[in-house]
């Protein structure tokens, strides 16, 4: 079997799991998170945070109980990093430095996890299980309840209400999070993934000096690391270290889990708003940009150059070759497009287009299909904006799901895909113009740059996935990071909050003969070109100094 059909077969494998599971796993979130009973294990943790979980929070309550939630996970791993030197387990590493303890502390609670450290060589046992493991559940929890909300802003009229943060928290990790990582857990050990709390051990000389490997438990790590689409490896190499990734097929499993539950929340939307077909047209339009980009980024990689390439099947420098370039493209493709960020090859090591491919993912925003929440929420705001356009186009006040995109709506929608390239595109060349922050890029020219580029586009967009090749363990660079994972974590869920409280205050406007119809092809079409538009106009400058420079150039 020639490499470029065994990575079509791995794609429709791929593509038939995630429909099976789309109906059942779409239908039983929008259960959870409509029911108004209340598990015993739920009330027990209501009682001890002193939360009514009955009480109904308008925007800017739920927006303080994210914010303050967020603020105690970054306080509180921030302080395990400080003091593991005196904690057991601690595998004799010492304390993290202060500026890479905020940067991390910062970038699991965002769900970017980004790791500007070797993950083997830094952190211990307490750190990982009940520190990056645990915000690893409950910032994924976080994103869901933050989409959650728009969406009933979406489902309900005359109230300001959007139900209550702290319920829609504690029922995302114990319903949702808990059960699915606990089977994703079992199947990987079942794989080869290794599960213990074993200490440090040397396995050989490796190139003169000796080769020291330790345990953990990396396969509940790695469950929730994809099923939340997270990505924080337990191992610099992530997961193509063969403890995390064992075989190929885990490898597509993995794949499976950091896709499952973007693309099922569509369906709980569906459900949510009363109309199954809406959620199918957001569906469309995710699915259409993945396989698009899936197929860009197999045509890149497998369209190579030379005896060697061709002999080696491929680009295969920086992929695993247990895996291969097809599985590698899929890979690098759906953890760029969802806010996983976890990797199973290097991507500067890609070709310069299919290196390019995998920044283009996440400037989209990364909602093809996105991370956990963030992806749905990132593209119903397109969709407000789509309406929008499409309003202007034929002369009508644009209306979505019900409700009119006035003034005030388009004014947050609009705030909400600002911020990002903002924050992206102002720190990159802050980077670039100071003398001291390119001294960490390996290389120059365009590569260089894109390494720079992907870095803060990474950051920002809460992906965490790096490029290889830049040192970004520097004062600088954990700063600059932290900083842009903070605010382009908590600045768009601003704007979606007040968003969906304005939406739900809104009076139902009725459909006539000359609404859109938004759960038709043509609107998907709409949908797709506006996002494509909107994000090309926006980072094509930036994106033809680094990566179409380059691809161009060879």
């Amino acid at each position: 079997m020639g490499p470029v059909l065994a990575g079509v077969l791995q794609l429709i494998a791929l593509i038939a799991a995630l429909a099976l599971a789309y109906v059942p796993l779409g239908n039983y979130m929008a259960r959870v998170y409509s029911s108004d009973k209340h598990w015993r294990v739920e009330k027990w943790i209501y009682k001890g945070i002193g939360a009514d979980p009955n009480t109904e929070m308008r925007w800017p309550a739920y927006l303080r109980g994210v914010l303050a939630f967020s603020a105690v996970g970054v306080l509180f791993l921030y302080l395990l990093q400080r003091i593991q030197g005196i904690l057991p387990g601690s595998l004799g590493f010492s304390s993290v430095n202060p500026a890479q303890s905020f940067n991390t502390a910062v970038s699991f609670v965002t769900n970017t996890n980004w790791q500007s450290y070797y993950g083997e060589q830094t952190m211990g046992h307490v750190v990982q299980t009940a520190g990056l493991a645990v915000q690893n559940f409950v910032s994924a929890a976080v994103g869901i309840a933050v989409a959650v909300a728009l969406v009933r802003g979406f489902a309900r009229s005359r109230t300001g209400e959007l139900g209550n943060f702290w319920a829609d928290l504690v029922r995302g990790v114990i319903r949702i999070l808990v059960p699915g990582s606990i089977i994703a857990a079992l199947v990987l050990v079942a794989c080869g993934a290794i599960q213990n709390f074993s200490g440090i051990h040397e396995v050989g000389q490796f190139m003169g000096g000796h080769q020291q490997w330790n345990g953990g438990a990396v396969a509940s790590q790695e469950a929730i690391k994809e099923f939340g689409t997270n990505g924080g490896g337990y191992f610099n190499a992530n997961s193509a270290h063969p403890f995390e990734n064992p075989t190929p097929f885990t490898n597509l499993f993995e794949i499976f889990l950091l896709l499952v539950i973007p693309f099922a929340l569509t369906r709980t939307f569906g459900v949510m708003v009363g109309s199954i077909k809406q959620g199918y047209a957001i569906l469309a339009t995710m699915a259409t940009i993945w396989v698009g980009f899936v197929a860009l980024m197999m045509w890149t990689e497998f369209a190579h150059h030379g005896a060697a390439l061709q002999a080696a099947g491929g680009a295969m420098e920086g992929k695993e070759t247990r895996i291969g370039v097809g599985a590698s493209s899929i890979f690098a493709v759906s953890t760029t497009l969802t806010s996983t960020g976890a990797v199973d090859s290097f991507h500067s090591s890609f070709t310069g287009l299919g290196g390019g491919i995998t920044i283009l993912g996440m400037q989209l925003g990364e909602i093809a299909p996105g991370g956990t929440g963030s992806g749905l929420y990132g593209m119903l705001i397109m969709a407000v904006i789509a309406v929008f356009i499409a309003g202007l186009m034929v002369g009508r006040t644009p209306e979505y799901l019900g409700k009119k995109i006035g003034t005030r709506e388009m004014k947050l929608a609009a705030c909400y895909i600002l911020i990002t390239p903002a924050l992206v595109l102002i720190f990159a060349a802050a980077s670039m113009a100071l003398p001291t922050p390119p001294h960490s890029m390996l290389n120059s020219g365009a590569h260089g740059f894109s390494e720079v580029l992907y870095a803060f586009t990474s950051a920002a967009n809460n992906n965490g996935s790096a490029f290889a090749g830049l040192n970004a363990n520097t004062d600088w660079f954990n700063t600059m990071t932290g900083l842009a994972m903070v605010l382009g974590r908590f600045l768009p869920m601003v704007f979606v909050l007040a968003l969906a409280g304005s939406l739900a205050e809104q009076k139902p406007v009725p459909a006539t003969a000359g609404t859109l119809r938004t759960e038709k092809p043509l609107f998907t079409g709409l949908l797709v070109g506006a996002i494509l538009i909107i994000t090309g106009l926006t980072y094509f400058p930036a994106l033809a100094l680094g990566p179409l420079a380059e691809g161009l150039a060879s």
